[in-house]
């Protein structure tokens, strides 16, 4: 829709995980090293967690694009312990089919392709995405099907992504078996001020745009409103580019990402913040000192109100 007006190859704030337009701040770089780092040295069990939308899925899909032919991944993605049996989707990840349905002839079965696997010298990676949703028990599966490895052959490594709530999980007593067992853990948090400016010049030049679309005020409010969560500012930047198209504006200014902000927020669905950290604080105020205007929004007023004070 817009593409042509601003000179876009593609759409650069698409929600879809993509790694062409993975931007690696210090702390996805780092959660990047620590995944090859995991898979490389061979370590059983990597946790990588993060708020919804921290990019967590975007790094999997990295991962998976730069292992070797000598590696093995089943990857579990959405899963959910009302789906059924972990040790079913784990078969189906691997791609083994078994019409068995006794669990012991299962795990004998995974057993048998995880040795075999070994035997030739490839080494096998099961990566749970989602993880949240599991629950203790099947969580507890996670320890059991670990239980494969042993003494100092490692036949299958797991690499486990997850939000916070994973986390809380983990700490339960039931789980501190899996815990123990963890080697690598890494926590992504959202990106400031700084991170959340290049991110999005970063997806606009991939996308063969121009990467000052956006003016730093406009760039100061997406910071504000999304709190540095990727998701967030991708789904407030691609309809800044929708108004600004509709608008013929070619620079997006902090006027139309106001209002793009406002009708996200007047929608219901886009999260409002409760309380601003000490960066957008600052910025809230650097704005207010530049341009005389307050990027919080306040839905009670009316849009002549914020049009008269613009």
């Amino acid at each position: 829709m817009y593409k042509e007006f601003y000179h876009l190859k593609e759409k650069p704030f698409s929600l879809t995980p993509d790694p062409a337009f993975l931007y690696l701040s210090k702390q996805h770089q780092m959660a990047l090293t620590m995944l090859n780092y995991g898979i490389q040295s061979q370590v059983g069990v990597t946790v990588i967690s993060g708020e919804v939308g921290s990019g967590k899925t975007t790094l999997i899909r990295k991962i998976l694009q730069s292992i070797g032919e000598d590696v093995t991944v089943g990857l579990i993605s959405n899963a959910h312990s009302k789906f059924g049996s972990l040790l079913r989707w784990v078969m189906v990840a691997f791609d083994l089919h078994a019409e068995i349905q006794d669990k012991a002839e299962l795990y004998q079965v995974l057993t048998d392709f995880l040795i075999k696997e070994y035997s030739e010298n490839r080494r096998t990676v099961l990566i749970i995405d989602e993880a949240q949703n599991f629950d203790l028990e099947t969580l507890e599966e996670l320890r059991l099907l670990s239980n494969i490895n042993s003494d100092k052959h490692l036949v299958l490594q797991l690499i486990i992504v997850g939000q916070p709530e994973l986390l809380d999980l983990m700490k339960c007593p039931e789980l501190r078996q899996l815990a123990q067992r963890v080697s690598i853990d890494y926590k992504l948090k959202a990106l400031g001020y700084k991170e959340t400016t290049a991110y999005i010049r970063h997806r606009l030049m991939v996308a063969g745009g121009d990467g000052n679309t956006f003016d730093k005020y406009a760039l100061a409010a997406t910071f504000y409103h999304s709190g540095g969560i990727p998701r967030l500012i991708n789904t407030l930047c691609d309809f800044a580019l929708v108004y600004g198209f509709a608008d013929e504006q070619l620079q997006i200014d902090l006027s139309l990402m106001l209002s793009v902000i406002k009708d996200k927020l007047q929608g219901g669905i886009f999260p409002v913040m409760v309380e601003e950290n000490q960066e957008q604080a600052i910025i809230r105020q650097l704005v207010l000192q530049e341009k005389g205007v307050d990027i919080w929004i306040d839905l009670s007023e009316s849009d002549d109100e914020i049009a008269f004070e613009l």
